[in-house]
């Protein structure tokens, strides 16, 4: 019992699916085969980003708490181009440097030239924002074949039964051999649209849950990160 399953699926003449299906079916079946190879290659990529984000942000993190001076770790952060906390800290800190030759200036105090540490907290904010933006870019994608290809599958479906019984009625002979294979043709649609779905909706899912990482790192790195420079630039 458990090996008759993928005996059937190995035993299925997908040519002659093919040549059997209707013009509805083979659209549905196209379609679903493109935005499966779309859906694999979104997922080889968003992985790809991720898994150097977090390798790249490790590095960085042990960076910035082991330096001593933020122009090192400035240095260091900008040739971590894939992690956001780099991407952050890089914001941050441009905009102290603003402020802190602002406070070099003729025209007063750092707090009173540029709104001070408001400022830094807007930019890291701001690059915080950028970077789950840019994290979160063609992830609903996935989504949104893991919610509508099931259903794409299904359409084609009942089309190809419905086909598959008008021509059972015009040949008059309803046997379970005339019924079996054009039937079982016919729900090839339905397994197709779950073969498209199912890796799209667990890298959804997996890549959603990775990226709030991410935003929860980069929201608790700003608040690290200001406390450190209120200390050290705003007493």
């Amino acid at each position: 019992m458990m090996f008759r399953l993928p005996l059937a699926l190995g035993a299925m003449n997908y040519v002659e699916i093919l040549r059997g299906a209707s013009f509805i079916e083979l659209a549905v079946l196209i379609l679903l085969m493109g935005v499966s190879v779309a859906s694999w290659g979104l997922i080889v990529m968003k992985a790809t980003q991720l898994s150097r984000a977090r390798t790249q942000s490790l590095t960085f993190l042990d960076t910035f708490w082991k330096a001593t001076r933020l122009e090192g770790i400035y240095q260091t952060a900008r040739g971590l181009e894939g992690s956001p906390l780099s991407k952050v800290f890089c914001a941050g800190y441009e905009e102290l440097s603003k402020l802190a030759q602002a406070k070099e200036g003729p025209e007063g105090a750092m707090s009173d030239k540029l709104g001070g540490i408001e400022n830094v907290e807007r930019a890291l904010h701001r690059a915080a924002t950028a970077q789950i933006t840019e994290l979160e870019a063609r992830v609903p994608f996935l989504g949104t074949v893991g919610a509508a290809a099931p259903f794409v599958g299904l359409f084609g479906t009942v089309v190809g039964i419905l086909n598959a019984f008008n021509e059972i009625a015009d040949k008059g002979n309803a046997t379970l051999s005339t019924v079996a294979a054009p039937v079982g043709n016919a729900l090839f649609a339905t397994a197709a649209g779950l073969f498209a779905a199912i890796p799209a909706v667990v890298a959804y899912n997996s890549f959603v849950s990775r990226i709030k990482i991410f935003d929860t790192e980069m929201s608790n790195f700003s608040a690290d990160f200001l406390n450190i420079i209120k200390r050290h630039f705003f007493k």
